[in-house]
């Protein structure tokens, strides 16, 4: 009979999920990029990279523009350059975020284990930081054009409110990494492995 000690090592939830939170902002970031209902009106959507027209649209249309119904890339106006600059930004940081926290939950050492997980929290704090600014720019921009916009009522389209999505589960996963800083519990169990030998007569 002889004795031998194993080493088990449990992952705590909160790092896992973390990286769940990461990983979600991820595709709300992409979804907010792609779409066009950031700003909403009568017969007009806007988004980051495109505007578009709908059919028997209110004349005159927003910003003055003169265009059949369609979707267009949006006009070079330096605040929807600027938030978009900032969510591609954030969405990169956000990624690497992601990774390091994959990494670190990889780790055998403890030491390494921390060391990546202090990268993605400084990371993802980068990412929460730029979408923060792009959120606060946007509105605040667009209410100095609302003299040219040829509409009284506007409002935030749902990729608006994904980008404060974002912003919450990005603000989620930073809490967690930094408050479950003993990421894995090791023990040590012992176990009796009993070994017969038959010997053949």
């Amino acid at each position: 009979m002889s004795t031998t000690i194993e080493t088990v090592t449990i992952t705590r939830p909160l790092k896992l999920i973390a990286l769940l939170c990461g990983t979600f902002v991820i595709i709300l970031l992409v979804l907010a990029l792609c779409s066009t209902e950031w700003l909403i009106a009568a017969g007009w959507r806007q988004g980051l990279f495109l505007h578009c027209i709908e059919e028997g649209a209110p004349q005159p249309l927003p910003f003055n523009m003169k265009k059949p119904a369609g979707c267009y890339q949006t006009e070079d106006r330096a605040y929807l350059q600027a938030t978009s600059t900032l969510f591609i930004l954030a969405f990169l940081s956000d990624v690497f975020g992601v990774v390091s926290t994959a990494v670190g939950l990889k780790m055998r050492l403890q030491q390494n284990k921390n060391q990546w997980y202090k990268l993605a929290v400084v990371s993802l704090t980068i990412a929460l930081g730029l979408l923060l600014v792009a959120l606060i720019v946007y509105p605040t921009c667009f209410a100095a054009e609302l003299s040219t916009s040829n509409r009284t009522v506007w409002k935030f389209g749902w990729a608006y409110g994904v980008g404060w999505g974002s912003v919450i589960f990005l603000f989620g996963a930073i809490t967690l990494l930094m408050l479950d800083k003993e990421s894995e519990q090791i023990y040590y169990r012992e176990r009796e492995i009993v070994q017969y030998n038959t010997a053949q007569v």
